[in-house]
């Protein structure tokens, strides 16, 4: 995986230094095409037979945080297990089913969110010619590991097709445009009440531009649906990113995107800061 980075920069006595943005606290970009993404075994004790997998950001082999794509071959289903940590999934591509060993099927299609609870048996498959799903940890490592050790956590598991969903617009949430038929919408997904942090899908219409300016924070954002046009801070290029693709932020950022013109364009936002969105 190739992980762009960017630092911002300051202008000393005349010079123009780059500062590292963990010693002086600045700004940091990323940026991780989908063709970029490094691939391999989302359970390396199954070798051939586990789905591929790679990391927008974090190391899911770590204790921290992680955001990582994982690829399903069709006709995908897996032996009944459980997960040590409880993990988040959106649909990307194609169609997965992921619940109790002994549920009918119920497939969600591309944008469908889903929760699985650590320590819930359960088992997961798809059934497209291509599934591509994101899957983030709120802390790590992620393990799969064998049935017989399951245990109640307390949580229950949730899935949510888009049909589902609520769109809110600027007349409903203060931080998107005004609800002037511009196509920035917002279906809010999950909250943690005790550090604020939340996730979202922000839906923009064809050819919607627009930039996302955040608080000092972390800002990560996943292309659900669609392909934006995207530029940095004060980047004077912009970058395609197709679906699967990844950018964000640490400290106080402009997100500058624009919706490709055919088709709509559905962003995951994961963030622990106040943000804008603005045409």
């Amino acid at each position: 995986m190739r992980l762009l980075t960017y630092w911002t920069t300051a202008m000393i006595s005349g010079l123009l230094v780059v500062t590292p943005a963990i010693a002086r606290a600045e700004t940091r970009y990323e940026v991780v095409p989908y063709d970029d993404i490094d691939w391999g075994a989302l359970n390396p004790a199954r070798g051939d037979e586990s789905p591929r997998a790679g990391d927008l950001w974090g190391d899911r082999t770590g204790e921290g945080a992680t955001g990582f794509l994982v690829r399903f071959d069709q006709g995908f289903s897996s032996p009944p297990h459980i997960h040590n940590v409880t993990y988040r999934g959106v649909v990307i591509r194609g169609e997965v089913h992921n619940d109790d060993p002994d549920a009918a099927p119920l497939w969600l299609p591309a944008e469908s969110f889903w929760v699985q609870p650590a320590g819930e048996v359960h088992i997961t498959a798809a059934r497209a010619s291509f599934n591509l799903a994101y899957i983030e940890i709120d802390s790590g490592p992620y393990l799969v590991e064998p049935g017989s050790e399951a245990f109640d956590n307390g949580e229950r598991p949730i899935n949510v097709a888009p049909s589902n969903f609520v769109w809110l617009d600027g007349d409903d949430v203060e931080f998107l445009p005004a609800g002037n038929g511009t196509g920035a919408e917002m279906a809010f997904l999950w909250q943690d009440a005790e550090n604020g942090e939340r996730g979202m899908l922000l839906r923009l219409a064809a050819g919607y531009r627009g930039e996302i300016a955040t608080a000092p924070g972390h800002l990560r954002a996943v292309v659900a649906s669609g392909s934006i046009d995207y530029t940095s801070g004060d980047a004077r290029i912009a970058q395609p990113l197709g679906a699967g693709s990844y950018f964000g932020s640490a400290g106080k950022a402009v997100h500058k995107m624009g919706c490709d013109t055919k088709s709509e364009c559905t962003v995951y936002l994961r963030s622990d800061a106040p943000f804008t969105l603005t045409d």
